[in-house]
């Protein structure tokens, strides 16, 4: 299995990003899709996640709506709508996919991708 995150850079605060997380090895449309970020230095935070099937979304409380997630189960890609970026946004941005199992579950980590955000 393999997940691959692209659309990280660096942008100047206020702009906007859009990170994809492209799923392959498993099956896609059965995954829970999270993306998660690590700023230098602090641990690794839940930014959102995504039902399986689309239908719903949670988002971490400090995003106040600037962040989208979505997902396409015909494509096997997730991605992350950000917008009104700011200078604390800057983090390594990781997709994980969550799939529910017995007697475990398995989690698939992507690389992950810098986003830098300039004052």
């Amino acid at each position: 299995a393999q997940l691959v995150e692209s659309g990280g850079g660096l942008v100047q605060a206020g702009g906007s990003l859009r990170l994809s997380c492209a799923a392959s090895g498993f099956t896609f449309s059965s995954a829970v899709m999270t993306w998660y970020r690590q700023p230098p230095g602090k641990a690794r935070e839940l930014v959102a996640a995504i039902s399986p099937d689309g239908s719903s979304t949670n988002y971490a409380d400090f995003l106040k709506g600037r962040f989208t997630i979505s997902r396409d189960n015909v494509k096997d890609t997730v991605t992350l709508q950000m917008n009104g970026l700011k200078p604390e946004d800057t983090a390594e941005y990781y997709c994980q996919a969550h799939l529910i199992g017995f007697p475990v579950n398995t989690i698939y980590w992507g690389q992950g991708t810098q986003v830098t955000v300039s004052s």
